[in-house]
């Protein structure tokens, strides 16, 4: 296998029985600190229908227990080359605990649909089963609906929404989003909505704009912490694919890094917001994500039973055993 240095790891980096695919936009080798304690079936994973998202999926075996310094730690080591660090234990029920680099995280939907395609897809007594309940650490019970047999793909029942007053005005978003405040839209409003994460949902007129802006990440961290905001998505009504039914960006500075490529959580947040407001009435329908340097994303949503689901595949890049 071959490595590079990555100068995000403060001390020696280990694989042990690893396995690796490599594509053209996978890091060669991810740091893992060296140590004594072996998680299992360590996976860094590439989202099959969210291109160029990747999370890690540490597996715990049964009588395995990290305490959160542990967890943000290795979290940290991944700075950089993963958004999220996805804490799996499947024994008496699945659990799952979320970190960025910066701290836990109330709830990862990518990370989430990485987690339970892989786990899912391998093994037997979960495959046959086409709906599995699991449990967040800080969202309680979710249900996830295995379609993998019939579209390659699994849904997660996005959280109850909140939404959450706000006395931020459209031109407050401007500037940290390296806005002019004519670019804005005043169609419909500016909202928050919490559907895993507190997310600043911000209209902008042109599909252009909207793709092409790359703001400050210390000026947006500083403007979502004295807000309160996790995340922020902005949208445009006009994408580039007509098929889907919008292109949306979400930045997530809070969290470490400055865009999420393709977002569960945020784009669940987004749903709400298009039944809300009369923009979506349902329907199965994908979005697309992304700013003009990446091919953009596709996320797929429908609204069924009365629960918004949002859905997609994985693909394993790297696997083995972590040392920590």
């Amino acid at each position: 296998m071959s490595g590079r240095d990555t100068g995000t790891c403060t001390s020696r980096t280990v694989w042990k029985n690893t396995s690796v695919q490599k594509t053209t936009n996978t890091p060669d080798i991810f740091g893992v600190r060296y140590g004594d304690i072996p998680i299992s079936k360590s996976r860094c994973i590439h989202l099959g229908c969210f291109q160029r998202q990747s999370c890690r999926l540490p597996f715990l075996d049964e009588n395995q227990t990290l305490s959160e310094d542990a967890m943000l730690e290795i979290a940290k080591q991944h700075r950089g080359f993963v958004s999220e660090v996805i804490y799996c234990k499947s024994h008496d029920g699945i659990f799952l605990t979320y970190y960025s680099s910066e701290g836990e995280v109330s709830f990862c939907g990518h990370g989430t649909i990485a987690c339970m395609y892989t786990l899912i897809k391998n093994t037997p007594g979960l495959f046959s089963c086409s709906e599995i309940p699991i449990h967040t650490n800080k969202k309680g019970q979710l249900t996830v609906y295995n379609r993998i047999a019939d579209e390659d793909a699994v849904f997660i029942s996005a959280p109850n929404p909140g939404y959450l007053p706000t006395g931020l005005k459209p031109e407050d978003t401007a500037a940290p989003l390296d806005l002019c405040d004519e670019d804005l839209s005043r169609e419909f409003p500016l909202e928050v909505i919490d559907a895993g994460l507190r997310t600043l949902i911000v209209p902008v007129k042109s599909f252009q704009k909207l793709v092409s802006i790359y703001p400050d990440e210390p000026c947006l961290k500083k403007f979502c912490l004295q807000n309160d905001i996790d995340i922020i998505l902005i949208f445009s009504l006009n994408p580039a694919d007509p098929e889907n039914i919008a292109h949306t960006r979400v930045f997530a500075p809070r969290f470490g890094y400055l865009e999420d490529p393709a977002t569960g959580s945020g784009n669940s947040a987004f749903g709400y917001y298009m039944l809300k407001h009369g923009i979506w009435d349902g329907s199965s329908c994908s979005l697309e994500q992304g700013g003009d340097d990446r091919e953009f994303n596709r996320i797929k949503l429908r609204f069924q039973d009365d629960v918004l689901l949002f859905g997609g595949k994985a693909t394993t890049r790297i696997d083995g055993v972590y040392y920590y």
